[in-house]
């Protein structure tokens, strides 16, 4: 890291940010040696040493575990807070929805879609799940799936369509089991821009 600080002219506190990476113990032993999680750690303490303006991060919790996880995004929301640009790639959707301020998402090689999160999932339904047993015509809302006793329901009115599915439920005393209710995720809109891919591929010319 002391090499990182010569070559780019920065300078930073060296003792701190090993112990933000847990590698204080480490800082003795040669690159070589550490293991494949350790490394990463190194690799983004380097990258983020003396506190540059734009970061680059490439997969920077991949071969970590939960606790090194937790730890360097603790690290990059400090960075955030202090006005660094961050631009991160990543196949754990969850962590861009949890921390970024824009996503863009990659598919075949292009720029599929971008924006906030928000406006991402906005475009796709959210999801009633449940399980009964007594599924007929007096429901409020057509099914768009049903498995056997599991319902599906896609909606662009949650809170609206959930209380109509609850008032029905409670008035014909139908039990709704496992009932939940969840907005389009990062992992929806990729599933559902996989799928029209496949069938656009799949066109004749």
């Amino acid at each position: 890291m002391n090499l990182i600080g010569r070559l780019s002219g920065r300078t930073d506190d060296t003792a701190r940010l090993l112990e933000r990476v847990d590698l204080v113990r480490k800082r003795d032993v040669h690159v070589a040696q550490l293991s494949g999680g350790e490394r990463r750690r190194l690799d983004f303490a380097t990258a983020v040493y003396g506190g540059p303006e734009l970061v680059f991060l490439d997969e920077p919790t991949n071969a970590l575990d939960p606790t090194a996880r937790d730890a360097l995004w603790e690290v990059v929301n400090e960075l955030r807070a202090g006005g660094t640009t961050i631009l991160l790639t990543t196949h754990y959707l969850e962590e861009a929805e949890a921390h970024a301020d824009r996503i863009g998402l990659m598919h075949q090689g292009r720029l599929a879609h971008e924006g906030s999160l928000s406006d991402l999932v906005a475009a796709f339904p959210a999801h009633i799940t449940f399980e009964t047993s007594l599924i007929n015509d007096d429901m409020p809302i057509a099914p768009t799936r049903i498995r056997g006793e599991q319902v599906v329901i896609e909606t662009s009115a949650l809170q609206h369509d959930l209380y109509r599915l609850l008032s029905w439920a409670d008035a014909s005393a139908v039990e709704l089991r496992n009932l939940r209710a969840n907005t389009s995720s990062l992992a929806d809109v990729f599933r559902t821009l996989s799928t029209e891919t496949a069938v656009t591929s799949k066109e004749p010319a």
